[in-house]
């Protein structure tokens, strides 16, 4: 163990910093919190109402595709607020940028509850939508890495998983707190709740944003960040710096994130317009199916990033993947029958445990593998480029399978499980970092004999 995770684990100033460090995981996951209720808020509003309030000429099925399509918008962004607030927190630190990131998120999804639709202002209503949409992507691709760092470069040694899977807590937490909110509002007549009651989850969330930036004006920067400050060590043009000195361990990590990032986004967003489009059951059937995983979701995440801090990170990672794999032609069997337990059942295990083992050390993981100098960049390269050839276009790709198949979902299926395969192979050749130092320098890419290591 390092001299710095002796200190923060037995020094006079133990309690000071657990208190610090639970400040500090608490602040990224109600930030969290409130970046993933937008997200996932959007998703969910694209399946039931987008098509019919911006997109009301069309087909409902090509209709869902195309508000997917704005939907995907947001992801096509991500990875510039990732260039962006990676490059700055990098240079002038974490904690600004997450300010500005909250902000960002915040303004896009209240205005969108103040959006007219397409009856009233044309074609502009849609443009205005997926204008909003984008600028919501750029929030949450600053958003993820800088919220995890924080609590990796916070966390005392042995503990990295347990502190970075709490920012992660939004994931289900967001999902949770979106899908009540948009469950509520589907209680109305289904006049008023097209009408006026789809705005409302949109507008009370500046509450959340009010309340998340008072918390997060109140932490410190990370020490690791401090000493590389203080010593002059920050790197001039950190993404170049990435994929120059750092090329191969960020595509491995890329491609073990496909498989998290299909499965997250088919069974969350894909299989509402699938369930109400395609076998004509009502919303709530999944809704509440995705109230359960969330819950399921929530222990899966803690249980997964403790457990890792243990055994290693990429075990524990590549258990999600391969449990991705194995139950995709399940679950959606299980889908098909229409009977809600067994729908429940179905994205329980898909998304509260597969999608949520892999969530869980995958903060951790991807940002163990980059220097403090280029952790923020490299760390958000990963999540958010990543992201668009696969979680962007999760949603289209699989209403579009559907489409093309006369509604069968079993290409889905086969969609989902060969990027799981991707992911178990990336895995494999990715190095085990749960045990590195963070002030070490030393790149991965040039140190192939820890790979499978377990050092």
């Amino acid at each position: 163990m390092s001299q710095s995770g002796t200190t923060a684990a037995a020094g006079p100033g133990a309690s000071h910093d657990q208190a610090q460090i639970r400040r500090v995981a608490g602040a990224s996951l109600l930030g969290s919190v409130v970046e993933w209720y937008d997200f996932f808020l959007y998703g969910t509003m694209a399946a039931l109402v987008f098509n019919s309030q911006f997109f009301p000429t069309v087909d409902p099925l090509v209709g869902s595709m195309l508000s997917f399509a704005t939907f995907a918008a947001g992801f096509v962004t991500r990875p510039l607020g990732g260039f962006i607030f990676g490059h700055f927190g990098d240079r002038i630190g974490r904690k600004r940028m997450l300010v500005l990131t909250m902000l960002i998120m915040g303004v896009s999804t209240f205005a969108m509850g103040l959006l007219p639709n397409y009856a009233a202002i044309g074609v502009a209503a849609p443009m205005l939508l997926l204008a909003l949409r984008m600028l919501q992507g750029i929030g949450l691709g600053g958003e993820w890495g800088g919220a995890v760092l924080l609590c990796v470069e916070h966390a005392p040694e042995g503990k990295r998983g347990w502190y970075s899977s709490w920012p992660q807590l939004g994931v289900p937490i967001g999902l949770l707190t979106s899908t009540l909110a948009v469950t509520a509002v589907t209680q109305l007549p289904e006049a008023d709740f097209q009408s006026w009651g789809w705005r409302i989850p949109f507008l009370v969330s500046i509450v959340l944003v009010a309340v998340g930036l008072v918390i997060r004006l109140k932490i410190d920067e990370p020490p690791a960040f401090k000493e590389i400050e203080e010593a002059d060590a920050k790197a001039a043009l950190p993404l170049v710096e990435v994929f120059r000195n750092h090329s191969k361990v960020t595509l491995l990590a890329m491609g073990a994130r496909v498989s998290e990032s299909v499965t997250f986004n088919i069974y969350n967003a894909f299989l509402v317009t699938y369930t109400v489009t395609v076998l004509g059951l009502e919303a709530s059937v999944v809704l509440d199916a995705l109230l359960v995983a969330s819950v399921v979701g929530f222990g899966a995440i803690l249980v997964a990033g403790r457990v890792s801090d243990r055994i290693g990170r990429r075990p524990v990672f590549a258990t999600g993947a391969a449990l991705a794999l194995v139950s995709a032609v399940p679950i959606f069997a299980l889908v098909n029958t229409e009977n809600p337990a067994l729908i429940t059942l179905g994205v329980v295990v898909g998304w509260g445990l597969a999608a949520c083992i892999m969530f869980g050390p995958e903060g951790a993981m991807f940002a163990e593998v980059f220097p403090t100098r280029v952790r923020y960049s490299g760390m958000s390269a990963v999540y958010q480029i990543g992201v668009i050839p696969t979680g962007a276009v999760a949603p289209l790709i699989g209403t579009s399978l559907v489409s093309a198949w006369s509604g069968s979902v079993w290409p889905v299926a086969v969609y989902v499980m060969a990027m799981a395969l991707i992911s178990l192979v990336s895995v494999f050749f990715l190095p085990e970092t749960h045990r590195r130092d963070l002030r070490d320098t030393t790149s991965y890419d040039s140190a192939r004999e820890t790979v499978g290591a377990g050092r």
